[in-house]
């Protein structure tokens, strides 16, 4: 059975490593993948490097995220022929500008196959830009937009019950017999192999201090990441632990600003601005806790990451968040914004080293039981049997 998967773009982050994991990982289960992606963004990491050699993806340069009519209208005509060529049985698309555009020539393609069978239709919501993306006339033009989208489709997949929680009950998205929560799923076999001699290895390699406490953040460079309230945070913290390195991982328009913005602060001898790293196993084994403030997050990957590396994670109260620390056992959790209660909650776990040793070993064990690389195929081709069988 063939499957063309639709993503906007290979950058770093949750969506492209699922795109790129599953193009052959359901292999073995009877399904041919062919993997169509945009180009990357100014700024952005690739991520690209993670389909696996011989693997059929096709570049399309017309594919990107920033609206752009003529580009737009030559991807669906691409992606259109392409279906025909292919005549996929399934059409899963990946990403905001991807499920527009797939799920548009998706349908085109169906009209015009006649009595042929037609291609089923999923789109997987990694998250959604209807909340702290756009001012609040765009944002509800595109509620109007998905909901029209969500008639195309024959599965709307949310990668956690909190988005679909948004999707389906606040935004008025789609019916709920077309929704199926499927988490994202990972490799996770290298971060759980990180132990205590990894974890001073990693320390030697960056070079931190003995001792000095770490607190580091993996993501890009962008508005809703809100790294400012990050530096907030580090400042807070930074007045109980005067040593404290915090490292920041990751790249974007926002990097020169956030550098000013440390240096104002007078902790710019404190933050360790990294820029792109594939390492993530050096940086999670020399963190002692993992902070993400972002303002909307789907299902955040970095944070999985981490606490699968046993590193207890502080986080905003957002999305998807809630569903990866779903306990106090394994980090805490703050309202949005609220910068003393995040620091608070770092402050807690450096002064308590054992209860910080078994918040992290509690945290490996819980998401390397939810988010595995093979719990997510084995849910995908439950899906996609599913659709099979009408």
């Amino acid at each position: 059975m063939t499957v063309a998967r639709v993503i906007t773009r290979l950058n770093i982050g949750g969506p492209s490593i699922q795109a790129a994991r599953l193009t052959t990982a359901l292999d073995a289960h009877g399904f041919s993948t062919v993997l169509f992606h945009g180009r990357l963004g100014e700024g952005e990491g690739d991520m690209s490097y993670l389909v696996a050699p011989g693997a059929d993806a096709r570049f399309i340069p017309t594919l990107c995220r920033p609206l752009s009519p003529l580009d737009d209208l030559r991807t669906w005509w691409r992606l259109f022929r392409e279906f025909h060529r292919l005549q996929p049985r399934i059409v899963h698309t990946h990403m905001a500008k991807a499920g527009l555009l797939g799920r548009l020539a998706a349908a085109a393609y169906n009209v015009t196959r006649g009595q042929a069978p037609a291609a089923r239709v999923v789109h997987t919501y990694h998250g959604h830009v209807l909340e702290g993306y756009f001012s609040p006339w765009l944002t509800q033009t595109f509620i109007a937009l998905e909901r029209g989208l969500a008639g195309l489709s024959d599965r709307l997949i949310a990668i956690s019950p909190a988005i679909q929680h948004e999707l389906l009950v606040i935004h008025g998205i789609g019916r709920d017999d077309q929704y199926r929560v499927v988490p994202l799923g990972f490799d996770l076999d290298r971060f759980a192999a990180i132990e205590d001699e990894a974890r001073l290895a990693a320390r030697r390699a960056l070079d931190i201090p003995p001792g000095a406490p770490v607190v580091a953040t993996v993501g890009r460079l962008t508005a809703i990441k809100q790294h400012g309230l990050f530096l907030d945070v580090i400042r807070q913290v930074a007045a109980g632990h005067p040593g404290v390195v915090a490292l920041i991982a990751g790249d974007g328009e926002l990097r020169t600003a956030l550098e000013t913005q440390a240096t104002a602060a007078g902790i710019a001898g404190n933050v360790r601005f990294l820029g792109w790293r594939r390492d993530l196993d050096t940086i999670y084994a020399a963190t002692d806790v993992f902070l993400l403030t972002s303002r909307n997050e789907g299902t955040p990957v970095a944070l999985i990451e981490a606490m699968a590396s046993a590193v207890p994670g502080v986080s905003t109260n957002v999305g998807g968040v809630k569903d990866v620390i779903d306990t106090p056992e394994v980090g805490v959790l703050a309202p949005f914004g609220d910068a003393a209660g995040l620091a608070a909650g770092i402050n807690g776990l450096l002064a308590d080293p054992g209860r910080r040793r078994d918040a992290g070993r509690l945290a490996r064990a819980r998401v390397l039981r939810r988010f595995g690389l093979d719990r997510l195929v084995a849910d995908m081709v439950e899906v996609y049997r599913e659709l099979e069988r009408g």
